[in-house]
């Protein structure tokens, strides 16, 4: 695919998640939560960004196909080395019920197992991040104004800025923190963790907890645009994709960072 026309498909999938985030807010602090069949919670606004992000796309790229969290009927799908988008209306549910605000929408764009394009509205806390391979990344106002580019921290490998996730700190987690150098731990919800990242806010996300694939592919997408890297455990690429869709153990970080593998 040619950048400009990557870049056209990133300007698209930014206003989109800009829009599923002014949706999104229009029910924050005034939801009610029922249970998946998982025990998840879901919510109208997971529902109304849904249909809204969907149905957009599909108008957008109608020979691009989308995978999504809150349709079941499209995880069946093996779309191989193919182009498909992965949807996650509102990553952090919790943190949507709980109106911490750390909650996002995210469109990534996946080929050749791999996100290429992605865009990351936090709307709670007016914070729209996007970007794409080859292209870089860049950060806005959720509500529209000027863009920055992104540009990734100079790691001190002697006290590492460490993001991790309030809602899935586990034993994990805890023992790779107490085996590095970690100066300060941030706590943030949702996909804002590769986020911080790309913004230069944070060095390393260890991540020793379940997610699955529309959890991570826009973020994924925005790191990797702004030089990060996201992968295994093990030290192999992070595939998407994948039977299921769900993701292993991964570490994300910027060039530069040293730390001990588990």
């Amino acid at each position: 695919m040619s950048d400009p026309k990557l870049a056209a498909m990133l300007e698209t999938i930014a206003s989109l998640v800009r829009r599923g985030g002014e949706i999104a807010m229009t029910h924050h602090g005034k939801v009610s939560v029922t249970q998946k069949a998982d025990s998840s919670p879901l919510t109208e606004a997971d529902l109304a960004v849904d249909a809204f992000l969907c149905a957009e796309l599909a108008a957008a790229f109608p020979d691009i196909p989308v995978v999504t969290e809150e349709r079941a009927a499209s995880h069946g799908a093996n779309h191989g080395a193919g182009r498909f988008f992965l949807v996650d209306p509102i990553d952090g549910t919790k943190e949507f019920v709980a109106e911490r605000g750390e909650f996002t929408v995210n469109v990534g764009l996946i080929e050749n197992g791999a996100p290429i394009a992605g865009a990351v509205c936090a709307p709670a806390i007016g914070r729209l991040f996007a970007g794409a391979v080859g292209i870089g990344a860049w950060e806005e106002p959720s509500s529209g104004g000027e863009r920055r580019a992104l540009s990734l921290a100079t790691p001190d490998n002697d006290a590492l800025v460490v993001v991790a996730t309030r809602s899935h700190m586990t034993p994990e987690t805890e023992a790779f923190l107490a085996a590095n150098r970690v100066g300060r731990l941030t706590n943030a919800g949702s996909s804002l963790k590769f986020c911080l990242l790309a913004a230069g806010e944070a060095d390393l996300y260890p991540r020793f907890g379940p997610t699955m694939e529309w959890d991570t592919a826009a973020g994924h997408a925005v790191l990797s645009a702004a030089g990060g890297i996201v992968e295994r455990i093990s030290g192999e690429r992070l595939e998407y994709g994948k039977p299921g869709y769900r993701n292993p153990f991964f570490m994300a970080y910027t060039p530069g960072v040293i730390f001990n593998r588990p």
